[in-house]
């Protein structure tokens, strides 16, 4: 990896044990249509939140795979809180869906661009999307319902597809998805999405832009949608461990 594109590029914070690269969202873009365009070795980007900490908490496959990151940006805010109480200002909030839109606009029709994941048809919706909108060149299309069995399959089409940016909604098993087949896949940069793929084939709206100002956005989904819910005690969870962890000095590295 060029050391212009590792995450020493940045200072960090120490957040439950995961470094929090102290950057804004404009820089985040910036870092990652670089990596894009290197085309070096394939780099992954996680956009960290509560509930990814909070199962990875459980899970070591996951943990590690989060600890491999390139790059690891503040996407909810409660990222952003437990870094403050550590003593550490981050510029903000790095929101995946947010990222995803500056990459694909700052890439245009250079950026050859594979969509993974959400249900069927709602990749190609994306796709079909961010080349009216941007003129992103598609490398690719696979909705996220697919087989154990076909993973191999879907592997191989992605890396030949000879995409510079994957971008991955495949849910909670995104990030270890990417780590784990990150050099078949090939893919200069990968990064996991969520639910932003629904977002930008227009299948969900997004929450309301003083949700965005105010760090609210993700109890806006949660108490509109029931389908939710079970998410909350991962927040309870994530506040008592921050708790708990006794941050009370500055953990600034970079």
């Amino acid at each position: 990896m060029s050391p212009a594109l590792s995450q020493a590029s940045f200072a960090t914070a120490d957040v439950l044990g995961y470094r929090v690269a102290r950057c804004t969202l404009e820089e985040a873009a910036h870092w990652g249509l670089r990596a894009a365009f290197d085309g070096a070795l394939p780099k992954l980007l996680v956009t960290l939140n509560p509930e990814i900490i909070v199962r990875a908490e459980r899970d070591a496959a996951l943990r590690d795979a989060l600890h491999h990151a390139d790059l690891t940006v503040a996407d909810g805010v409660g990222v952003v809180w437990a870094a403050r109480r550590a003593g550490v200002q981050l510029p903000g909030r790095v929101p995946g869906v947010e990222l995803m839109t500056q990459l694909l606009a700052r890439g245009g029709p250079a950026l050859r661009v594979y969509f993974l994941g959400a249900r069927p048809g709602v990749a190609e919706r994306a796709a079909a999307a961010a080349r009216a909108r941007f003129g992103t060149a598609v490398a690719g299309v696979q909705h996220g319902f697919f087989r154990s069995d076909d993973v191999e399959k879907v592997v191989q089409q992605v890396r030949e597809s000879r995409a510079q940016l994957l971008i991955a909604g495949l849910g909670e098993g995104q990030e270890l998805f990417l780590h784990r087949h990150r050099a078949a896949l090939a893919a200069p940069l990968m990064i996991g999405v969520g639910g932003a793929l629904d977002v930008l084939a227009g299948e969900v709206k997004r929450a309301p832009r003083w949700t965005h100002q105010l760090g609210l956005e993700w109890l806006w989904r949660v108490g509109g949608d029931p389908k939710r819910w079970y998410r909350l005690p991962r927040l309870v969870r994530f506040a008592l461990l921050v708790q708990r962890s006794g941050l009370e000095r500055p953990t600034l590295s970079g």
